[in-house]
């Protein structure tokens, strides 16, 4: 097509191109592009799987940063390189994260805090949050585990259905961490509400046997809500984790750490319960 452009001449005649110029193809880019002013290439290429973004990336720039030290990838003058596309966004994403996080765990003791009016009752709740934060990164631990849930029921596997594969660290897997923060609290919240109250009952009565009595009491009294909370948040998140196809790659990641979580978070019917005694126990021999 360029061959057949005609070109005026000063006399008035239309001279094909190929008279006035000798062309030559060569190969070069599809398109032009800039950014921040300077001519830009992008070279695409993707992780194997198994492998999170970050550690393909820093594999690379591994790579060739050695290439460039020993000689044998010669970059010209003028010439940089950087990494953008997913990993640039997942970067950013993190940096955010780790100021949200924080900020959730403030925010969350702040509330419980303001519920109470007390400082050691406001940390005692809040240990549901380590142990649940535990769980959920022990069940981020187990679905890496070729043997966890390899069995099939009525026909169907559970590893297929529940999705269980290598999960990475990912910008979803913090966020349903920080879901995660609020929820942890909820069983402490209710068993240290009712163990306020029943205390309150009898506070210039009670002996240190009679706040073991009143704790014993208390705990059992609250496990059914306990457990009524917990279930109907496993409940709720059990077709997440057992979803397929387009957003599924995001959805289980978010809520598995919520589902591991919650699970163990069951273990504060326990530890709220008992630190609480203790604390009671403590103002009443000192």
């Amino acid at each position: 097509a360029i061959e057949r452009i005609f070109v005026p001449t000063p006399a008035g005649e239309q001279s094909p191109i190929t008279q006035l110029a000798d062309l030559q193809y060569v190969r070069g880019p599809h398109a032009i592009r800039s950014e921040d002013t300077f001519l830009t290439s992008y070279v695409l290429f993707d992780r194997i799987a198994g492998i999170s973004e970050i550690s393909a990336v820093e594999a690379a720039r591994h790579f060739i940063d050695e290439e460039i030290q020993t000689g044998r990838l010669q970059v010209p003058d003028g010439v940089s390189f950087e990494f953008a596309g997913t990993y640039e966004k997942q970067v950013e994403s993190e940096a955010r994260i780790a100021v949200l996080l924080p900020l959730a765990l403030l925010i969350v003791f702040a509330l419980i805090y303001l519920q109470f009016q007390r400082v050691s009752t406001a940390l005692i709740i809040f240990s549901g949050v380590v142990v649940a934060a535990a769980g959920g990164f022990f069940a981020l631990w187990l679905y890496g585990q070729p043997s966890f849930l390899d069995f099939t029921v009525f026909g169907t596997s559970m590893r297929e259905l529940f999705q269980v594969d290598t999960i990475n660290m990912s910008v979803a897997v913090w966020v349903g961490i920080i879901a995660l923060i609020g929820l942890a609290t909820d069983d402490g919240v209710i068993m240290a509400t009712y163990l306020r109250d029943k205390f309150r009952e009898q506070e210039e009565t009670l002996s240190v046997e009679m706040v073991r009595a009143c704790t014993v009491e208390a705990g059992t009294r609250r496990i059914r809500a306990c457990l009524m909370t917990t279930a109907t948040t496993l409940l709720a998140l059990l077709p997440v984790i057992s979803s397929s196809g387009r957003g599924a790659d995001v959805m289980v990641p978010m809520a598995l750490p919520l589902v591991g979580g919650m699970s163990i978070a069951l273990i504060t019917l326990f530890v709220v319960p008992t630190l609480y005694c203790a604390v009671e126990e403590r103002k009443r021999t000192t």
